[in-house]
C-alpha cells in the first residue's frame, strides 16, 4: 500500500508541475503582445513616440466559474509601466487565451471620483 500511495503522489505532483509550466509558457508567450498593446496606448496618451515599456507584474487568471456545461475564459494579465518624454504611467493589460489580441486599460480612470460641479446660487 505504501508504494502505490507514493506512486499516486508522484503522479499528482507531475500533473501539477506540468500545469504550472503551461501557465508559465502562456505568460511568456503573450508578454510581447501585452507590452506592445501597452506601448501603443501609452505612446498615444503620453504623446511620446519614443516611450518604452517594462513588465511590472504578470498573472494567469482562471475563470471564476467552471463546470460541465459552462466554461469561463482563461486570461493572462500584465501590469506594464510605460515611460518616456519625462512622463510615466501604468496599464493593466489583459489577453484572452486563444486569441491574438490584448486590451490595455488605465486603472486610474476607473477609480477616479466624479468631478463635482460648483453650486450655483
Amino acid at each position: 500500500m505504501g508504494t502505490s500511495w507514493k506512486l499516486a503522489a508522484c503522479g499528482a505532483a507531475a500533473v501539477f508541475v506540468v500545469g504550472c509550466a503551461t501557465q508559465s509558457q502562456q505568460l511568456a508567450a503573450r508578454q510581447p503582445a501585452a507590452v506592445e498593446a501597452a506601448l501603443e496606448r501609452g505612446r498615444f496618451d503620453l504623446n511620446c513616440p519614443s516611450a518604452t515599456g517594462t513588465v511590472l507584474s504578470q498573472d494567469y487568471i482562471q475563470p471564476a466559474i467552471q463546470g460541465p456545461w459552462m466554461m469561463g475564459l482563461n486570461r493572462v494579465e500584465y501590469t506594464v509601466g510605460v515611460a518616456g518624454c519625462n512622463q510615466r504611467t501604468t496599464y493593466v493589460v489583459l489577453c484572452q487565451e486563444g486569441t491574438s489580441t490584448c486590451f490595455a486599460a488605465d486603472p486610474r480612470e476607473r477609480y477616479q471620483a466624479p468631478q463635482q460641479q460648483p453650486l450655483r446660487r
